[in-house]
């Protein structure tokens, strides 16, 4: 008689007295751009390598940091205090309380490009995103922004999303290859473009301007708002003009990547028919 007792339709048996192997998938770390370490922080910064920001375990004090806090003192970088479980949850390597999320590709410098751009009779197209934070929709619009022929795409240096490996990722490579600022202040560098005759436009649902009658042929800076919350108020204010996208349905409000994209269509439109 046949024993079915160990028939496992082509798999192997397991027996009681064996140690079952986990099939789970370990957890898979995204350090591609980070580092880690009191010492490799300090290098990094010593050698100009552009940093997004530099994560520091709360409360710490301890001789170790002593050189670190001397090297960041002066310093513009976004700093941020988080607990121990923030940094363990990053890497299980030894991290001595520090992590540094290093950016992908290097930024550039806003108002130099605007210079150049002006000494050479060209009509430059700056796109600001004023605090995005959802970085697939920073990598679709750096995506469509390199299609379109952006100049170069303006970013906050706080409180915004940042170039990562995600980000890259995301836009298909597109960040690569299009020029990003880092800006310190949106405000005074949305005045220096307006004093160098770069005119703002804001694309806003806050205006009774349709968009297809703004004039986007000119040198322009188009600011689009955040997700939650759209431009803010002071930068709206600054604005030469404002433009809003037409909508048909009921809904109020458009995802800011598709708003974008229309934004710079409609500019493409214009300068080519």
């Amino acid at each position: 008689m046949e024993n079915k007792r160990n028939k496992t339709f082509g798999k192997k048996p397991s027996f009681s007295g064996d140690r079952q192997r986990d099939e789970r998938p370990f957890r898979k770390e995204k350090t591609e751009n980070m580092i880690f370490g009191v010492r490799a922080v300090i290098e990094a910064v010593r050698a100009g390598r552009e940093i997004n920001k530099i994560m520091i375990l709360k409360g710490i004090d301890k001789e170790l940091f002593l050189e670190l806090k001397e090297e960041l003192a002066g310093k513009d970088f976004n700093i941020q205090y988080v607990p121990i479980e923030k940094l363990n949850k990053i890497t299980t390597q030894n991290h001595q309380g520090v992590i540094a999320d290093i950016a992908p590709v290097s930024y550039y410098d806003l108002r130099e490009m605007a210079n150049q751009a002006i000494e050479k009779e060209e009509k430059p197209c700056f796109l600001f995103l004023d605090r995005l934070t959802d970085v697939r929709n920073f990598g679709a619009i750096a995506r469509t922004a390199e299609c379109q022929g952006v100049t170069a795409i303006v970013i906050p240096a706080r409180g915004s999303v940042q170039v990562t490996a995600d980000a890259v990722k995301t836009s298909a490579g597109a960040l690569n290859r299009i020029p990003v600022c880092k800006s310190n202040n949106f405000k005074d560098d949305l005045f220096y473009l307006q004093q160098s005759g770069i005119r703002i436009v804001a694309c806003t649902e806050k205006t009774a301007t349709p968009l297809y009658e703004v004039n986007l042929r000119g040198a322009v800076a188009i600011v689009m708002g955040s997700e939650e919350d759209g431009i803010s108020p002071d930068i709206l204010k600054m604005a030469d003009i404002k433009g809003k996208i037409p909508m048909l349905g009921t809904i109020s409000s458009l995802n800011v990547g598709v708003a974008t994209g229309m934004i710079l269509y409609e500019r493409a439109r214009q300068l080519l028919y």
